[in-house]
């Protein structure tokens, strides 16, 4: 895995919009109303399709080199964008998954008396369990 990719993309400018492919990535699309949000869309999306890419096992293709993809219209322009890959990584790493647990009823009672809060004492205790400070 690297930390930083960088391919190439074609932006389409209609009156509505701006789309963006990246042809080396079939379904990676997105869209913005001005330059400035489909860039930022762009990044965005090459960063999470290249990370779903990596956590599921495939392979990530060499980029085209853009200087061999020319525009199909006028109203399109190549450009390079780059996805930083530890700033992805360590968003996702960082996401909440819900949990469902059984518990007696009087614990509970006796909880939600003291008002602990479950998600904050389970997360305590699984990072003692585990011998972790923090996240990993």
């Amino acid at each position: 895995m690297k930390d930083r990719y960088f391919f190439p993309a074609i932006f389409t400018v209609n009156p509505d919009g701006i789309s963006v492919e990246f042809p080396d990535l079939p379904g990676c699309l997105t869209a913005g109303k001005t330059e400035e949000e489909a860039f930022r869309m762009a990044r965005e999306a090459l960063a999470l399709h290249l990370f779903g890419m990596e956590q599921d096992g495939e392979p990530i293709p060499e980029p085209s080199k853009a200087s061999s993809l020319k525009p199909a219209a006028e109203n399109q322009f190549v450009t390079v964008i780059e996805a930083w890959m530890p700033l992805v990584r360590d968003r996702a790493s960082q996401r909440l998954v819900k949990k469902t647990l059984t518990i007696p009823k009087w614990l509970n009672d006796l909880a939600e008396k003291q008002d602990i809060n479950f998600s904050q004492l389970l997360q305590q205790a699984l990072k003692q369990r585990l011998g972790l400070d923090g996240p990993p």
